[in-house]
């Protein structure tokens, strides 16, 4: 192995380590989910087992709404979680994002860290690429390399315009930015996604991309993992371990997000994540006015533990989500989405 590779899958392992072992959540913010609650129907008049959780998310066919969120890979220790999450994911039925596949693009030798569309051969997948890397010679035929190593059915670039000023290799120039988004969208054949890593996309920014052609977006809203807190971890820069502690309550929470986006592009496809952990928080979300509830480091520790863990959780959101469907009276994903019994508390 390479030192470039060496030094890739070190990181990516580092990330791994951190979000399991230290306390990278978001201080003095949350996701805004503990805000909102459902007002009970008594009688729903409907029987349990009539929930229908099964939808369709960019022209793909989903049993259900649910989504593993974009997290690691580039490490063999990567590759192992990714390939229990595909298979996770596969058997129930969610939709899958990977790490970002920057580091296969660019070292082949981690390709295969990415490669899950063998062990998921049905459902949707979203290969992912940091959105700052076409400010630094990424250019179409490099994100179509990535989606290719996942044999994904579309691309999502992500904005992490914090994470990169407080990681130690970071790059940060953003400006310019939308217009390449807006070349990409053009020129690549399958449909274009932006989403953030933990601070959130508010309506105004999602509006820029709708403009530019972006399809869909995903919020990745505050209140979960703060990827400051994470790479305050790893740098050796003594100011910016202590700045970032001046940036632990930074970003726009995850209902607030869904919220205004739906408001203002009612017909945006989109995805809500962002410090959600239960089912009733995914029916949250979609009843604020997500297409899909993404689940990211809630996941990590089961998929790492075994795969009967993995499956155990995954299982208890989808009942969880089908059981607060059921307390208001919602058959399926359509009737959720339309509920007014979520109100603020």
């Amino acid at each position: 192995m390479s030192d470039a590779v060496g030094a890739t899958s070190e990181r990516k392992t580092a990330h791994i380590r951190i979000c399991l072992e230290e306390e990278v959540n978001g201080d003095g913010i949350s996701s805004g989910f503990e805000r909102y609650r459902f007002t009970h129907l008594a009688l729903p008049e409907l029987d349990f087992d009539e929930i229908n959780l099964d939808t369709h998310f960019m022209g793909k066919e989903m049993r259900t709404p649910l989504l593993i969120s974009s997290m690691t890979g580039g490490s063999q220790v990567a590759a192992r979680i990714n390939e229990r999450l595909a298979e996770a994911a596969e058997r129930r039925g969610w939709a899958m994002g990977v790490g970002s596949i920057r580091a296969a693009v660019e070292k082949s030798e981690l390709a295969s860290t990415f490669a899950v569309r063998s062990w998921a051969p049905t459902i949707p997948i979203i290969a992912n690429l940091g959105a700052v890397q076409l400010n630094y010679g990424f250019g179409v035929e490099d994100c179509q390399r990535a989606v290719d190593i996942a044999e994904a059915d579309m691309l999502v670039l992500h904005l992490n315009g914090l994470q990169e000023v407080f990681q130690p290799e970071g790059n940060t120039s953003f400006g310019g930015l939308l217009q390449r988004i807006e070349q990409l969208c053009r020129e690549l054949p399958i449909p274009v996604g932006i989403k953030e890593v933990g601070w959130g996309i508010d309506a105004s920014v999602a509006k820029s991309l709708q403009e530019v052609g972006v399809t869909f977006v995903d919020v990745a809203g505050a209140g979960g993992t703060s990827w400051s807190q994470v790479e305050k971890f790893r740098s050796k820069d003594g100011v910016r371990r202590a700045a970032a502690e001046a940036f632990a309550d930074w970003g726009n929470p995850t209902t607030e997000c869904i919220r205004d986006i739906r408001q203002a592009l009612p017909d945006m496809p989109l995805i809500g994540s962002g410090g959600l952990h239960t089912g009733v928080d995914a029916a949250k979300a979609i009843a604020l006015g997500a297409d899909l509830a993404g689940f990211g480091r809630a996941l990590l520790a089961p998929a790492v533990e075994s795969e009967n863990k993995l499956d155990h959780l995954l299982e208890q959101v989808e009942f969880e989500l089908r059981t607060a469907m059921f307390g208001i009276g919602a058959i399926n994903i359509n009737a959720l989405q339309a509920t007014k019994r979520l109100v603020q508390k």
